[in-house]
């Protein structure tokens, strides 16, 4: 399907709206889990790392399974996902109220949240690429500052409501605030297709029309051969009984005639059966082919190449410090007395402002994006090595603040995936990305968790971290540089703004 021009306004402004508020409802409770993982430690009675699973889960399965994530969205639109994903994520809160150990969680809040929260910000992010191109930076900013927003309330959301009515009422309570995602989804409305013909049908398609017309014009024949016939030897036995023994003969003569037809008809039925068989499977085996020869394109670009080993060992390493900051403070013996306000709150709201400096900030033609993402990232791999030297309420608050503001490059790497493939394959790029993604969500809070279960401390967890996502950087800045054009000589010298993002045709 061809989309028209995006418009980059219009009922796209509307489109922000309720991907924001989409993000919000979904995203506001996982990302503030912090808050439920000290309850649940306590509750349990579990290691942190076997415990941190439980977040990491519900952050990393959507991300793990974004390539279908990916063709749900293209295949059904992003209005019904967004819808059936909104039970989804409502449900799984609701269902987690009654957990009876940390097992249960790993289903209910773990898979079932997180994969509805993937399903969700698929839709949000390809629904908002295809009606915004010149404004995208910030139309992306916009929409992912709705998560931000949400892990500032919800962590001081859900601290009050487990004082009012406990754990179990909290998700409860929560779970039922997810249902306004329903609305907010129905308000998705797909852009409109450019007029083209349609498109003609092949063989394959043609097959299951041919046939089944086929198996209801034999059918009918049959039909109303046997009701002809019973209806004659009927006639003929009630007149005449003589004649109906010879009739029977003659009937049978002209039975087995039929019969003779029939095998006719069904090895035509059967032949017919399998050509459409064998064109089906040829048709989706030509569908996985096309599949795997895109991603193999995708992958020889060393800018791609890069980009998925940074955005894994980021994830590993910057994502903990949302879900654990919290206990790092306890660990630390800063007294609750002393918070004015909650460690993952402050971690919120920079993230908030973060995505929409940096997404404004990527629309600006003389800002090179890829390099301003490289920087975010070098310099939250410093920040996660000063966490260990932090002894007080003040200097933790001043990194979660200087973290959350640099997690805000989440905003920005649409829009640097965009302009490394292009809108055409940025489904099946950023399915690929985010499966990478996902899956350091899901282990770096139990790396860091089971550090601390081996040392008692949390020095060693953060130092291992801050060297991965450094690492990360430091790769992603090296397949960034213009040198390698010049020595490779397979294309001439591009704007500063174009980077280096042509697919190398003989790589």
């Amino acid at each position: 399907m061809v989309f028209r021009k995006p418009p980059d306004g219009g009922w796209g402004w509307v489109i922000v709206v309720v991907s924001f508020f989409t993000q919000f409802l979904c995203y506001g409770s996982p990302l503030a889990v912090g808050v439920l993982y000290l309850e649940w430690l306590d509750a349990f009675g579990e290691g942190k790392g076997k415990t941190a699973w439980v977040g990491s889960l519900a952050n990393g399965i959507g991300l793990l399974a974004s390539p279908v994530c990916s063709i749900c969205v293209s295949s059904f639109g992003a209005r019904p996902v967004a819808i059936f994903s909104g039970f989804m994520v409502a449900g799984g809160l609701m269902m987690s109220s009654f957990a009876p150990n940390i097992y249960f969680l790993y289903v209910s809040y773990g898979i079932v949240v997180g994969l509805g929260c993937g399903l969700l910000y698929t839709a949000t992010v390809t629904i908002t690429c295809q009606y915004f191109d010149k404004r995208r930076g910030l139309a992306l900013g916009l929409i992912s500052t709705g998560s931000s927003v949400g892990l500032f309330i919800y962590a001081a959301l859900q601290r009050e409501l487990i004082e009012l009515y406990g754990l179990d009422g909290c998700l409860l309570i929560v779970g039922a605030l997810s249902l306004n995602i329903l609305a907010c989804g129905s308000l998705m409305r797909p852009l409109e297709s450019s007029h083209s013909p349609p498109p003609e049908k092949t063989c394959g398609d043609k097959v299951p029309d041919q046939y089944f017309a086929y198996h209801e014009k034999e059918k009918t024949v049959e039909e109303n051969i046997s009701i002809l016939e019973k209806g004659y030897i009927d006639e003929k036995c009630a007149n005449n009984v003589p004649d109906c023994k010879q009739d029977s003969i003659l009937n049978k003569n002209i039975l087995s005639s039929i019969n003779v037809n029939e095998k006719d008809t069904y090895k035509k039925k059967v032949v017919e059966q399998t050509n459409f068989c064998k064109q089906l499977a040829k048709r989706k085996w030509q569908l996985y082919l096309t599949y795997w020869k895109d991603t193999v394109v995708l992958f020889k670009n060393k800018v791609f190449s890069a980009l998925f080993v940074a955005i894994l060992l980021f994830d590993i390493g910057g994502f903990p410090p949302s879900l654990l900051m919290e206990d790092v403070a306890r660990s630390a013996g800063i007294n609750e007395d002393d918070y004015y306000m909650p460690l993952i709150s402050i971690i919120g709201i920079m993230t908030a402002v973060g995505k929409l400096i940096l997404g404004i900030l990527a629309d600006f033609k003389w800002i090179n994006t890829l390099y301003l993402y490289v920087t975010t990232l070098l310099m939250t791999g410093v920040a996660l090595f000063a966490i260990p030297f932090a002894k007080s309420y003040l200097t933790l608050a001043m990194l979660s603040g200087i973290l959350g503001f640099l997690t805000g490059n989440w905003s920005i790497f649409p829009y640097v995936t965009t302009k490394t493939v292009g809108i055409e394959k940025l489904t099946h790029a950023y399915g690929i990305l985010m499966f990478f993604a996902g899956l350091g969500n899901s282990l770096g809070p139990p790396i860091v968790g089971w550090f601390y279960d081996w040392t008692q401390e949390y020095d060693t967890a953060f130092y291992f971290s801050g060297f991965c996502v450094l690492l990360g950087g430091f790769l992603l800045l090296l397949a960034a540089l213009p040198c390698w054009n010049a020595c490779t000589n397979q294309s001439p010298k591009l704007p500063p703004n174009t980077y280096s993002y042509k697919v190398a045709s003989s790589a």
